[in-house]
């Protein structure tokens, strides 16, 4: 039979995107989900590839006997799932760390019980803080500036403990501004592309926080998949933690002139105050994921932007 894999947030975009590779190398997929900001159309989507390979446990993370009964039977997890965004952490620390913290060593304790091969945490590049040093190499000691970034460093933190006090594999990935079809623009906490992408087909101006001169390592989402694949079934990297990314970083003011040139004409801008527990820039080195896990990008930014363009297009209409 088919190994079985655990998705934690496996409604959502990241999640779903993963899934989606799983089924198609042949895996069976557990979706872990409360579906508070996931879509159960995403899980139409997975059961059209095979039904019969996907089924759904819906859960909180925060529980750990709902967790301990969707891990039985499980060889990996991807957990994907969190409280995702540095602005909603800022209103809602507690609700953050219960989350990403708690329930990150729900999933650890967990596997540790049920005896899973790997698990593939989801972490994040708000780890390293307002650091000036790019790019961001994965030696460089974390300074997180916010609450989201202090519970995925600590969630971190406890993966490499697992590996090494119990013998839990673990990887973890840490993410630089995924972007792709699925994700959502409709949350207040949304992330930038698919909310510009939004107000650009609506007709709205386009709010950029602050001069609209803070980069970002943009990665499309089939990197990220990637990443986890490998994050899966790569040898001697337990208890490691991994930049995922594409090596380069564009603007805000970059991503409105490409968004832009999708449309086909000029966009009206409005410049509100920067977010909160915001780090100004971030570039990714990846020469050790590259060295260590074989990954290398494979869709670039312009593509990744024209894909997730059609893609919310045809959402929309």
């Amino acid at each position: 039979m088919a190994e079985l894999y655990l998705i934690t947030g496996g409604a959502g975009f990241i999640g779903s995107n993963v899934a989606e590779e799983i089924l198609r190398q042949g895996g069976r997929v557990r979706i872990f989900d409360d579906f508070s900001t996931g879509f159960r159309e995403n899980i139409e989507v997975l059961r059209k590839i095979d039904g019969d390979r996907v089924d759904v446990f819906e859960g909180d993370l925060r529980n750990f006997d709902q967790v301990r009964a969707a891990m039985q039977g499980v060889s990996y997890v991807s957990h994907q799932a969190a409280l995702r965004s540095v602005e909603r952490s800022v209103d809602d620390p507690l609700s953050s760390n219960a989350v990403n913290v708690d329930g990150t060593l729900h999933i650890l304790a967990a596997a540790r019980e049920a005896g899973v091969r790997r698990v593939v945490y989801a972490s994040s590049s708000s780890v390293y803080g307002d650091s000036p040093d790019l790019p961001k190499q994965e030696k460089l000691t974390p300074s997180p500036v916010s609450p989201y970034a202090v519970s995925k460093l600590a969630a971190e933190h406890y993966c490499r403990v697992f590996t090494k006090l119990y013998g839990v594999e673990t990887v973890s990935l840490r993410y630089f501004n995924v972007f792709g079809p699925r994700q959502s623009p409709k949350s207040q906490y949304a992330a930038v592309v698919p909310l510009f992408m939004r107000a650009a087909l609506n007709g709205e101006p386009l709010e950029i926080h602050g001069d609209g001169k803070q980069s970002r390592d943009f990665t499309y989402i089939d990197n990220v998949v990637q990443a986890n694949w490998r994050g899966f079934h790569s040898d001697g990297v337990a208890g490691e933690a991994f930049n995922v990314a594409c090596g380069e970083r564009h603007d805000l003011l970059e991503i409105a002139d490409m968004i832009a040139s999708l449309v086909g004409r000029d966009l009206p801008r409005r410049h509100i105050d920067r977010r909160r527990g915001d780090v100004m820039h971030t570039e990714a080195s990846i020469d050790k994921i590259q060295s260590m896990m074989g990954y290398e990008p494979t869709v670039g930014f312009a593509e990744g932007m024209r894909r997730t363009f059609e893609a919310l297009r045809k959402s929309l209409n």
